[in-house]
């Protein structure tokens, strides 16, 4: 079962609605709402806080701008979700902390269980921290926020083939990583979990 995200939060019709006409009460009231799923978000993105700080405030920010451009299509947490995906992207161009790589990669799922499935929190947080940016943002933009394949490939501008390559690397990788942590410290890992 994957963890819900900050960005599942119901958020009131009226609210938007005096969101849209400007209302700077409302426009408080959003980002307090959202304040931590959207830092936490763009902290899982980038990977450090000051630039995590940085698109929580430009992704609020242009939310409240371009509140009359959200037309209900979809729910108005998801909107804002991909403001603030849209905003970690750009700031991680930006300030060039990545570099896109195209990995062909023709190895499917292998079916062992997701990596951060056997090991305590603080751990998987230093193991994701020490990934590329890119693959980070690709793995937890499908893992946790819930993503597709296409949704992903459209906020980096590449293709859907690009999101899986990312994707499957940064598994290994990760996987490389939480086992290295697991020789350090064997009682974060249960190695006979199958």
């Amino acid at each position: 079962m994957k963890p819900t995200s900050g960005f599942q939060q119901h958020v009131d019709p009226d609210l938007i609605a005096r969101l849209q006409h400007g209302d700077l009460a409302a426009f408080e009231a959003v980002y307090r709402q959202f304040e931590r799923a959207a830092w936490t978000l763009a902290l899982r993105l980038t990977g450090r806080a000051d630039v995590a700080h940085e698109v929580l405030q430009e992704a609020l920010l242009k939310a409240f701008e371009r509140a009359g451009q959200y037309r209900g299509d979809a729910p108005f947490a998801m909107w804002l979700r991909k403001l603030v995906v849209n905003e970690a992207l750009m700031q991680l161009r930006h300030e060039r902390l990545h570099m896109i790589e195209v990995f062909a990669d023709d190895h499917a799922d292998d079916g062992a269980p997701v990596p951060w499935v056997l090991v305590d929190a603080a751990v998987l947080d230093h193991a994701l921290n020490r990934l590329p940016d890119t693959a980070r943002a690709v793995l937890w933009l499908y893992h946790v926020e819930g993503c597709t394949h296409v949704e992903i490939a459209e906020q980096f501008g590449r293709s859907v083939s690009f999101s899986k390559s990312q994707l499957a690397r940064a598994t290994r990788r990760l996987r490389q990583l939480l086992q290295h942590s697991g020789e350090d410290m064997p009682c974060m890992i249960d190695s006979t979990t199958p």
